[in-house]
């Protein structure tokens, strides 16, 4: 296996591409490597990021008249986008899909799905062998069991994918705190959908806009 290291393998907002794979009522069911509503919440704080920093992002689907539509946690971040509905299990062979994400001329495939070992693996595999460059967010995607997920990981790891969560991901796309326009729409973002993260900025500024007591008397 061929590491990557150094700086030219994070992360770039700029040769980003974010695929989200099958958020759907149906595979969300049979989720049981995470608890459901973290596996929202972490798609849909991933999916704000990519927004914030002008990542293009593709939604598909599989089967949509029977699995169920996308979370609307998902769409309503890329309002009146079409969302693709294949039938094939395997994103990477659906050719619309495949010719949307060369479109952007980008070459970090960031995919992040539902099931971890069926249609995010299938896709990952793929795309590795045609030479992308591929990232798999871990807490934006899940298995219908825990061993699922994590063998879907290593298989992955095996292939040659990187594996990161969704802040991770936001973290790195921002990489300088200086960038302050996109620095203040992910602090929202964070506020939104980082848990304790997201609380402790929050109680940051009400200190920093606490009066402190006098102490001439």
């Amino acid at each position: 296996m061929t590491f990557r290291n150094g700086l030219n393998s994070l992360l770039r907002p700029e040769d980003s591409v974010l695929l989200l794979i099958d958020h759907q009522p149906y595979q969300l069911a049979n989720v049981n490597s995470h608890e459901p509503q973290m596996v929202i919440n972490n798609t849909a704080g991933l999916a704000k990021a990519a927004k914030v920093f002008g990542v293009p992002t593709i939604l598909t689907s599989v089967l949509a008249e029977r699995g169920g539509l996308l979370f609307p946690q998902i769409t309503d971040v890329f309002p009146g986008q079409e969302v693709i509905d294949r039938t094939f299990i395997n994103t990477w062979e659906d050719r619309t899909v495949v010719e949307m994400v060369k479109a952007t001329g980008r070459k970090q495939l960031v995919i992040a799905g539902l099931w971890t070992e069926v249609c995010v693996a299938m896709p990952a595999i793929h795309a590795l062998g045609e030479g992308w460059d591929v990232t798999v967010v871990t807490d934006a995607s899940g298995g219908v069991s825990v061993e699922a997920h994590e063998v879907a990981i290593k298989r992955m790891v095996a292939a040659g994918a990187n594996m990161m969560t969704w802040l991770a991901v936001a973290a790195e796309w921002q990489r300088d705190w200086a960038r302050a326009e996109q620095a203040a729409a992910l602090t929202n973002v964070i506020t939104q959908h980082a848990g304790g993260s997201g609380i402790a900025y929050l109680w940051e500024q009400q200190l920093l806009n606490t009066p402190v007591p006098s102490t001439t008397g």
